[in-house]
């Protein structure tokens, strides 16, 4: 008669060991995830920022009529509009739809203290949109394009103060559209560097 051989299993501390081993390499990983999935959410929203300033400068190059990216920034949501004038009194309607920012992105420049090199004369969101009688609309920022593609205040007259800057509480990005017409992307860290990078 054969003899049974003993089924061979893992211990108690074998057991504790792995499962100890497991928590160690989840409390370092999941917040590395955490940081990674944050700053794609945060780099992604600065690019469809980017992508929307950009649009609206093209749509009012091709339509010939000025176009404006309107920023709620209360909602942290933006959508372009464009200014109707075969309607007496002139007034802007929106052009396709609105875009919210991702779950911890929003509208803000945290710590900085100075804009971009060449940008603006001071750190700030863009002037607040108008409404159609010309009265500023509050918690709300809009860069504004003519027909040629220039940025412009709401009598027409050229500017260099759009500036719209997002963040998700580490890293800045801002987006500055000059006199001339061209789109900068830029991104600062606040917490090591008060320096703006050209991305």
């Amino acid at each position: 008669m054969k003899k049974l051989r003993r089924a061979a299993g893992f211990s108690l501390l074998e057991l504790l060991l792995v499962v100890g081993l497991i928590g160690v390499i989840s409390a370092v990983a999941v917040p590395m995830y955490d940081r990674t999935v944050s700053g794609y959410r945060t780099i992604g929203a600065a690019r469809g920022l980017t992508n929307g300033i950009a649009v609206g400068k093209i749509r009012a190059a091709a339509t010939f009529r000025r176009v404006r990216i309107y920023v709620d920034l209360s909602t942290n949501a933006h959508h372009l509009e464009l200014l109707d004038r075969s309607v007496v009194p002139a007034h802007w309607t929106v052009e396709g739809g609105t875009t919210s920012m991702p779950s911890g992105v929003s509208f803000g420049f945290m710590s900085m203290a100075a804009p971009p090199l060449n940008t603006q004369p001071a750190l700030a969101q863009a002037v607040p949109c108008v409404q159609d009688d010309g009265t500023a609309i509050g918690n709300t920022a809009c860069i504004t394009f003519n027909s040629r593609g220039v940025p412009v205040d709401a009598t027409g007259a050229p500017v260099a103060t759009g500036g719209l800057y997002i963040t998700d509480g580490i890293s800045v990005y801002g987006v500055t559209a000059a006199a001339t017409g061209m789109i900068r992307l830029w991104r600062a860290y606040p917490n090591t560097s008060q320096e703006w990078v050209l991305q």
